[in-house]
């Protein structure tokens, strides 16, 4: 967060320097508030800019095993502009290298899901996946494994084979 401050600042002083430059050359001719303005305008567009591209360079930058499986867009009456075109400020993975299972069964399956946000920390909560029966569940509120293996104590949430989660992990 820090160094897209100083880029901005940074931004906008190069573009005023771009424009009294300019000035220079033509003579004199550009408004005197025309410098200020400028760099206001460039340092609004390196925000914008920084903002669209924050999730294809983050998502870029995952290491091997994280599969993206859900993204949230933002929209904010403040930035006019992302309700023409939204970007995304979070999103989800699931670290398929961290997949564990038990043989007593089979169907189940532990799995770490990732929270990233674009202001915010990364955060980490362990899911627990049935392939058969298609539904999840979070394992944070302390859910504890029976001594044949099963999970008791869990919430589990039916939600159909299509469910990115289920479906990224129970093809991993």
């Amino acid at each position: 967060m820090f160094l897209e401050l100083i880029g901005t600042i940074f931004a906008g002083f190069a573009i005023a320097g771009l424009v009294m430059g300019l000035n220079r050359l033509t003579g004199g001719r550009l408004p005197k508030w025309s410098a200020p303005v400028a760099a206001g305008l460039g340092m609004i567009a390196v925000t914008i800019i920084s903002e669209y591209s924050w999730y294809d360079r983050t998502r870029d930058a995952l290491p091997e095993g994280l599969t993206v499986v859900q993204e949230v867009e933002s929209r904010a009456l403040y930035r006019p502009w992302t309700y023409a075109v939204p970007y995304v400020d979070r999103f989800a993975a699931v670290d398929t290298a961290s997949l564990r299972t038990n043989a007593q069964v089979p169907d189940q399956r532990l799995i770490d899901l990732y929270f990233f946000g674009r202001w915010a920390p990364v955060s980490k909560m362990p899911i627990a996946v049935n392939c058969a029966e298609h539904s999840r569940a979070s394992l944070a509120d302390g859910a504890e494994f029976s001594d044949d293996g099963r999970l008791v104590g869990a919430d589990w949430l039916p939600v159909g084979a299509d469910d990115p989660v289920v479906s990224a992990t129970c093809e991993a």
